[in-house]
């Protein structure tokens, strides 16, 4: 009796002790792990208890609280991080921080990771390897998986307001001097918006390095591609100039001309990127040259408000000349930057679940929650394994308080583009065709069907990649501050900083063009351009 009595005595503890080993690892499987990132661009907050921030952490066991940019440039906000000596577990990985020491290697680590070890060939990381031999970032744009539809031209581009076209008559605009054109004739017509407020004509951005909106469109209006900091002829494989050509000052005598008309924002020079968006978002600007990606989301829920006044945006096929082949859209592939990327820091206690946490959001399971969101609750499956959104749901995605509260795009880890695994769907609702037509505010689908588009791209037309140098910013990016070259090409761009809002705005076009000119010469440009001409040489052997 006394010998069961002991014996039930020790399965109870042996049960209990199961019990408890149970419970930790249960407790330990419930733990979330969390991680703090600094990205050096202004963002959206999400809520506390996001929704779908949750459903990703049950998948992968972690969270990331981002922290966005506010009240400085991007290199004083890095900077500050490098004198304190204090990082978060994730920044955007740049010169500034591998110089610093302040970056944990990837390639010491991936082999453990496969979705990251994948995630581009081995002649891509190559690109991003660092003096030392290390890779320390990677990109979280740009890496397309399979087919990419061509709906959305993410790059630079005119764009115009519907109601502009719709008021011509839904006119062809081929040169910028039509496009300006038109913005007069109805500027004269319409210089109030229905609500009282008045036009905005045309607008540009130039804060801190957001400046190209003013200083690159002259290789645009010649027929060539966004190849970055110079062009290539691709009948000499030679590299040029974009900013001394006659297009160049042709075009920035435009602005002059519209600047003395009232038709340029007084405020273009000195408005900070927060303002510029704040007065897209008002529905006053008619026009402005940007990238798509710079202002769609601040603007889009704002406009589509907006959309039985015709402010919704469209792009437009502009060139200097009629007859120049536009090639303002080239075909989505690879086009990554070397320059920046996501970097865990010497700053991150747990290295290994980091970089799990960016292995994990490149899984398919999470990206569907991460782009797509919940089935059943922010999209429908139909019998063809088609993915699609109804009206709620649209209106839902549209709606910025849902979206805090709901949605978690992590938009700043690197991501899978193009087509999912299964073949059919777009990694993202916005570049799934029917889904992209019928998510576009009404004045924009009635703008495109006039003039025979289902998309963004269709009103620019597609280009092939011009050839294998495409894009020279991949190099001209990642030039140290040690070469002359980069020196040179800092100078040139202070210049035109300087100088080029004065050639806007001054009463005599000429004289101030010449004396830009005289001092962007002075910096010895030809020794940055000879050293994009090695780089073109090697890419084509």
């Amino acid at each position: 009796m006394k010998k069961e009595i002991k014996h039930a005595g020790i399965l109870l503890l042996a049960a209990a002790a199961l019990c408890a080993v149970s419970w930790q690892e249960n407790e330990r499987e419930e733990k979330i792990r969390e991680y703090t990132a600094f990205f050096s661009v202004p963002g959206a907050v999400r809520d506390e208890e996001n929704v779908i921030e949750n459903e990703i952490a049950k998948l992968t066991g972690a969270k990331c609280r981002e922290i966005w940019l506010t009240g400085q440039t991007a290199d004083e906000a890095t900077g500050s991080y490098i004198a304190s000596g204090e990082y978060p577990d994730f920044m955007i990985g740049n010169a500034m921080l591998y110089e610093a020491e302040a970056l944990v290697p990837i390639d010491a680590y991936w082999e453990d990771y496969p979705n990251i070890r994948n995630y581009m060939a081995d002649e891509e990381w190559d690109k991003l390897r660092q003096p030392d031999g290390h890779i320390y970032w990677m990109p979280q744009f740009g890496v397309v998986q399979g087919e990419a539809p061509e709906l959305v031209h993410e790059g630079e581009a005119f764009w115009i307001q519907t109601r502009v076209l719709k008021w011509a008559g839904y006119p062809k605009i081929h040169t910028v001097e039509e496009y300006f054109a038109l913005i007069e004739d109805y500027m004269a017509a319409n210089p109030r918006m229905e609500t009282g407020e008045t036009n905005i004509p045309f607008t540009l951005l130039c804060d801190d390095w957001r400046y190209f909106c003013l200083e690159n469109p002259p290789q645009f209006l010649d027929g060539y591609p966004n190849v970055g900091s110079c062009v290539v002829d691709p009948q000499t494989k030679t590299v040029q100039d974009y900013n001394v050509t006659p297009t160049a000052k042709k075009y920035f005598q435009i602005l002059n001309q519209e600047y003395q008309k009232g038709m340029l924002d007084p405020e273009s020079f000195t408005q900070t990127y927060r303002e510029y968006l704040e007065k897209l978002a008002s529905g006053r600007v008619l026009g402005m040259v940007d990238q798509w990606w710079q202002f769609f989301y601040d603007v889009d829920v704002s406009l589509e408000r907006m959309a039985a006044m015709g402010c919704g945006y469209v792009p437009l096929p502009v060139t200097m000349e009629e007859g120049i082949k536009n090639q303002w859209h080239i075909k989505r592939g690879n086009e990554i930057s070397a320059a920046s990327g996501i970097s865990v820091t010497v700053g991150c206690d747990d290295v290994e679940g980091a970089f799990q946490f960016i292995n994990d959001l490149l899984d398919e399971e999470v990206a569907k929650l991460r782009f797509w969101g919940i089935e059943g609750v922010d999209y429908e499956v139909n019998e063809n394994g088609v993915y699609y959104c109804t009206k709620e749901q649209r209106e839902n995605a549209g709606n910025a308080e849902y979206r805090a509260t709901h949605f978690c795009y992590y938009p700043y880890f690197p991501r899978f583009e193009g087509i999912c695994g299964d073949g059919i769907n777009a990694f993202s609702p916005e570049y799934q065709p029917e889904e992209f037509f019928c998510a576009l505010p009404e004045d924009v689908r009635e703008c495109l069907t006039a003039y025979g588009c289902k998309n963004y791209v269709d009103m620019l037309g597609t280009n092939e990649k011009p050839g294998p140098w495409y894009p020279m910013y991949s190099y001209s990016d990642v030039l140290t501050t040690e070469t002359q070259a980069v020196s040179v090409w800092k100078k040139m761009e202070e210049v035109k900083h300087e100088y080029l809002p004065q050639v806007v705005m001054t009463e005599d076009f000429e004289e101030r063009w010449q004396t830009y000119m005289e001092n962007y010469k002075a910096c010895q440009p030809e020794i940055f351009f000879e050293e994009m001409q090695r780089e073109l040489e090697r890419r084509l052997e």
